[in-house]
């Protein structure tokens, strides 16, 4: 099965971190995903950049609108995603505790649905 792990964090912890910690965040990171790949539990992995950069787009009625921003304001914004391939929800759990980041926010595990799987 397939899940995405949403990474969700507080920008500002990011931002209070020395930059040797940054690093070692990064390097940590891109180990695991490394990991993940080399195990066959890696689709794909991509960052995000922050919730300031977001657009929000609404269709209501027929008319379109955008507004700067994300949808809503919160303490904690999706920073990244990674879609794996697991044998079952607790796999895919072992491996969302691996995500370096799930010590400093969260990640939110969710199965992939499948249209057409029976």
């Amino acid at each position: 099965m397939k899940y995405l792990c949403q990474v969700w964090f507080d920008g500002g912890v990011l931002d209070a971190m020395t930059q040797e910690e940054k690093t070692e965040l990064d390097t940590n990171s891109l180990n695991y995903d490394k990991d993940l790949v080399d195990s066959g539990h890696m689709i794909v992995a991509q960052a995000l950049q922050p919730p300031k950069s977001a657009v929000t787009v609404r269709v209501r009625h027929g008319e379109m609108s955008v507004t700067d921003g994300p949808f809503a304001e919160t303490k904690e914004a999706l920073g990244g995603f990674i879609l794996i391939e697991a044998k079952d929800l607790n796999e895919a759990i072992r491996i969302a505790a691996g995500i370096p980041l799930a010590r400093l926010g969260a990640i939110e595990v969710r199965p992939i649905h499948e249209f057409g799987a029976k």
